[in-house]
């Protein structure tokens, strides 16, 4: 079978520790990954920079070296475009592709802002592209086998969900590193809010089905943030933030073979580590026979940094009381890798395989439910009910 030749936007070779570098090349350089894809061409800011790149990685003299999104959009040798760029670029780099009609992956969120989904979706719909949004947590062994104990209805008909996470240190409490500025800034569209809580929400909602009636509160609780630098934790500045660090919301499951009419789910997320000796994600499933209970003690989802730590599976039986511990596996070529490619280079591996994958279509309609929870919260405000 043909390799799939594959073109990244935005590997630097100035930030080698990128999660383009470490998530994506990690797996597509791989002994798995070399099975199914090529790295036929890298596009950054400047045809050097894209050079620099190739030589930095060690890749083939051959890769081709682009500067501009729309020179890359003119290769017809190109199967996939993926995109790991930060947020406030994704629009301007992909247009061209989706466009051409490259079959185009993305990194979540797709883009800051959702009229500019909204046109990406468009675009890609009147040229044929396929799309694929990062949306990692949906290939977590784990997540796959919550989502198979509930739809077999291990615990009976689900009444209610209840998920308890902390956005540890990637989402900052009360300082941010120059480098990542734009995390205080929701206009950019890479912040705890829209990054953060869409990985959560999908999580989630590709468990359980999309929640409906939807309340939600949300809160600053630290508007001012100091910027520290990360070596010497000297503070160089304060600025003000306007993302939200508290979001609390809840809203109604739909019926299903496994949930109950009327079952609820309740999600509070939060900026910053757990209480010392707690984890940072606890995820309960409540059903008519017993429980599901997720814990994961070093990371806010399921889709990257959560395996640095502990993450168990139990269910809870009522009628005896006993706890069961459900396990759950790594594929032998994931191990070989950095633990950020593990999900991400399963990912690879569904789309080489032509399986269901997520698509622009889904990150919309992500994308329109932050949009509805944040209009709730215009001028940093909850609507009363």
């Amino acid at each position: 079978m043909a390799l799939t030749r594959v073109a990244i936007i935005g590997l630097s070779s100035s930030t080698a520790n990128s999660w383009s570098s470490f998530a994506h090349l990690a797996y597509l350089l791989s002994p798995q990954g070399r099975a199914r894809y090529s790295i036929a061409a890298l596009c950054n800011s400047s045809v050097d920079a894209a050079q620099s790149a190739i030589k930095k990685y060690n890749l083939d003299p051959a890769t081709k070296a682009y500067g501009s999104p729309e020179d890359l959009a003119r290769d017809k040798d190109i199967d996939l475009v993926v995109c790991c760029t930060r947020v406030d670029k994704h629009y301007e780099t992909i247009l061209p592709s989706v466009k051409a009609g490259q079959n185009v992956f993305v990194e979540w969120p797709l883009a800051n802002g959702l009229t500019k989904v909204e046109d990406l979706v468009e675009q890609a719909k009147k040229s044929g592209s396929r799309t694929v949004i990062g949306l990692q947590s949906r290939y977590a062994p784990i997540i796959l086998k919550v989502r198979e104990l509930v739809s077999q209805g291990r615990v009976g008909k689900l009444v209610s969900s209840e998920v308890l996470s902390d956005g540890g240190e990637t989402f900052y409490r009360s300082h941010v590193a120059p480098q990542r500025l734009y995390l205080t800034d929701l206009s950019y569209g890479g912040n705890f809010f829209h990054i953060g809580l869409g990985h959560l929400l999908d999580e989630v909602e590709f468990v359980l089905g999309d929640i409906q009636d939807v309340y939600s509160r949300l809160h600053k609780q630290h508007p001012a943030v100091e910027v520290r630098d990360r070596q010497t934790k000297e503070v160089l500045d304060t600025v003000q933030t306007n993302v939200p660090d508290l979001i609390l919301l809840n809203g109604t499951l739909p019926q299903s073979d496994y949930v109950n009419q009327g079952a609820t789910v309740h999600m509070r997320f939060r900026s910053g580590n757990p209480f010392p000796g707690e984890p940072s994600l606890t995820w309960l499933f409540t059903g008519e026979k017993g429980e599901i209970l997720v814990r994961a003690e070093k990371d806010s989802t399921l889709g990257q940094f959560a395996y640095d730590g502990p993450v168990t599976l139990q269910v809870r039986d009522f009628a005896t009381n006993k706890v069961e511990k459900v396990a759950w596996e790594w594929e032998e070529w994931q191990k070989e890798l950095p633990m950020p490619a593990w999900n991400v280079g399963a990912g690879y591996e569904a789309y080489a395989k032509g399986e269901d994958v997520p698509s622009f279509e889904v990150a919309l309609k992500r994308h329109q439910e932050l949009d509805a929870i944040l209009s709730n919260w215009e001028g940093g405000k909850n609507r009363s009910l």
